[in-house]
């Protein structure tokens, strides 16, 4: 008799606000993996977070207004956020800085939890648009306008999860996984049956928490929520996900898009491009050729592309894309 095949090791660390996840097809390999994992996610705080002083988006945010040469890691992040923005006819902006820390996001994610501020909303702060930024990507240098804050947030993290991945399945010669909040990435070969993955509202919920199990082979998936990155304001709960054109949080029907593409960073845009999109988002992804999984905010799931069918799943709703 055959032995079933091993399931996949696996590590994890905390990250931004969560759990970064790392499973490796080669039990021995797990813990070089997580190393790579780390010194990628590392990388990607010290370029792009929102929330350190010596981080390089803090200098190019300090230097609004001039001409800025940035490293090869930011470059190809400002790349990836101006081809998001393009993809998404604005809809997912690195513009939005301004806009996040007028709504009250203004601090680390965690702190903003245990602290529990209740943020008093000033003028809300429409996003100066991606079109705005002069990019040169051949000499790396870069200029926003005067009073212009860029946040990576979304695409850094889907970005940091695909390099991540591969270059752990690259060093390591395994099937890796990397799993960055609601972001995951995957290179090198699936175990048998793929990579079995579980669909919820908060990538931190418990392994016993109800959801759908989706077997992914390659590519990534991600999943973009507006119940788990919250906080309390004057004007009621807001959330990360902007309206780049209103600057308030998005008034989506959905609480959870999950989308699948070849790459983290494709599927992330389009997972937070349906959540700005609303009503309209399932007509988008259609044309996209995306499966993906919508959520209502009463429970009720829409499921489309392709998506595997769940008990009680509403039919594809098409409204006219904007």
């Amino acid at each position: 008799m055959n032995a079933a095949p091993a399931a996949p090791a696996r590590a994890g660390f905390p990250l931004w606000g969560g759990v970064a996840v790392v499973l490796s097809t080669d039990p021995d390999s797990v813990s070089a993996a997580r190393d790579l994992v780390w010194a990628e996610t590392c990388a990607m705080d010290v370029a792009c977070s929102r929330f350190r002083d010596d981080s390089e988006l803090a200098r190019v945010n300090a230097a609004a207004g001039t001409a800025v040469t940035v490293g090869p890691l930011f470059a190809e992040v400002v790349s990836a956020a101006l081809r998001a923005a393009a993809a998404t006819d604005g809809d997912v902006d690195p513009t939005c800085g301004a806009g996040l820390e007028a709504a009250g996001y203004d601090r680390d994610i965690e702190v903003l939890r245990h602290e529990g501020v209740r943020f008093t909303v000033r003028e809300r702060v429409p996003a100066p648009g991606w079109q705005s930024v002069s990019w040169n990507p051949a000499t790396m240098t870069l200029r926003t306008e005067p009073g212009c804050r860029l946040d990576f947030g979304a695409v850094a993290k889907a970005l940091a999860a695909d390099r991540a991945a591969h270059a752990a399945a690259r060093e390591l010669g395994c099937g890796v996984l990397v799993g960055l909040g609601g972001d995951i990435a995957t290179a090198g070969p699936a175990p048998v049956g793929g990579w079995q993955i579980k669909i919820a509202d908060d990538h931190r919920a418990e392994d016993t928490v109800p959801g759908p199990v989706v077997s992914v082979l390659s590519g990534a998936l991600a999943t973009s929520s507006t119940t788990t990155r919250r906080w309390d304001t004057t004007a009621g709960p807001a959330h990360h996900i902007l309206d780049p054109r209103t600057g308030a949080p998005a008034d989506a029907p959905w609480r959870t898009v999950s989308v699948t593409a070849a790459t983290c960073v494709d599927a992330n845009t389009a997972s937070t491009a349906a959540l700005v999109r609303g009503e309209a988002a399932p007509a988008w992804l259609e044309h996209q050729r995306l499966p993906a999984r919508l959520v209502r905010d009463d429970g009720r799931v829409l499921t489309l592309g392709g998506w595997p069918s769940e008990p009680d799943a509403d039919g594809p709703e098409c409204p006219s894309p904007r």
